[in-house]
């Protein structure tokens, strides 16, 4: 295995175990990861959302862990980087509304370098309008968002993830073996 330059887009409230876990993982193989939000700098920390699945109708949420920034979003260019990692969590919500959020996502999929979102990252995928054709895994929340920016809604178990692509995609935290397992996959290529 090669190692690769990651990056990772992220922000306040972000899933704390779809932030961590990634960013640990990926490292812990070997790839570089830089995760970056939009006005902050190396050391800024955004705060994380633990969201637990515990019989409610949706997910609940507590308070997670500061996660330190280890890149300036402001200096980072997309065509440095190997691959993208999109968390889940309230962020993509938000950072959906930043021009240079959007483009630089575009950038990962008009140059079909592999992406990794999860979750509420789908959000982000449809915002920047990259999902057209794309079979995309979401917190089912995020169904009707996926399938108004053209593509197909993968309606899978919380534990499965699903490769179209360059775009690898899951439910939620609990999918991050096979989430990862095809993300690394592709990495490998």
């Amino acid at each position: 295995m090669s190692s690769k330059r990651i990056l990772m887009i992220t922000g306040d409230f972000t899933e704390d175990y779809e932030t961590m876990v990634p960013f640990q993982a990926l490292m812990a193989v070997g790839h570089q990861v830089d995760a970056v939000c939009p006005d902050k700098v190396a050391g800024d920390t955004v705060a994380t959302a633990i969201h637990d699945f515990e019989g409610d109708q949706t997910y609940t949420e507590k308070p997670g862990h500061r996660f330190a920034l280890n890149a300036d979003f402001a200096k980072i260019n997309p065509a440095d980087y190997d691959a993208l990692v999109v968390p889940g969590g309230r962020a993509p919500e938000y950072l959906r509304l930043n021009q240079d959020v959007l483009a630089m996502v575009k950038h990962f999929f008009d140059t079909q370098k592999p992406v990794a979102a999860i979750c509420h990252g789908a959000q982000l995928l449809a915002a920047a309008k990259v999902l057209e054709g794309k079979k995309c895994s979401a917190y089912p929340a995020c169904q009707p968002e996926v399938e108004l920016a053209g593509g197909h809604f993968a309606n899978l178990e919380v534990t499965d993830a699903v490769t179209d692509g360059n775009l690898v995609t899951a439910p939620a935290w609990p999918a991050h073996p096979a989430w990862l397992a095809q993300f690394m996959a592709l990495l490998d290529k």
